[in-house]
């Protein structure tokens, strides 16, 4: 069973920086992916950025790109999405999920989930 807790959540001004960390336990698989997600009030839940083991890059959503950075401590088995220059739009909560396969950025394809945390951004 995987387990993941996010945590770095919070509140800061555009244009402020954020970094996300997301622990996991549980992981045996070799290959998998793991990714954020955020959902805004009223809106669906989207992915963020996501990296496959077995791919060399990672994947980013367009609102992102050249802002947000997704990385992975093996060692330490957690997930970092560092966030720049942020936004007001980037507001919601912020999801970790593990995937078994390649997940890309379709939450519908990750069969696990942190709790969520919070970042609020205000112009």
């Amino acid at each position: 069973q995987v387990q993941l807790v996010e945590s770095g959540g919070g509140s800061v001004q555009a244009g402020g920086s954020l970094r996300l960390s997301c622990a996991a336990s549980g992981v045996t698989a070799s290959t998998y992916s793991m990714g954020w997600f955020r959902q805004a009030p009223g809106k669906e839940r989207a992915g963020v950025a996501s990296i496959y083991t077995g791919a060399p890059r990672p994947n980013y959503a367009d609102p992102v790109k050249g802002r947000f950075t997704v990385s992975q401590d093996n060692a330490k088995n957690t997930l970092y999405l560092q966030m720049n220059n942020l936004k007001p739009e980037d507001t919601a909560i912020y999801y970790c999920a593990y995937s078994h396969g390649n997940g890309g950025l379709n939450p519908r394809w990750y069969a696990y989930w942190g709790q969520g945390t919070q970042v609020s951004v205000s112009s």
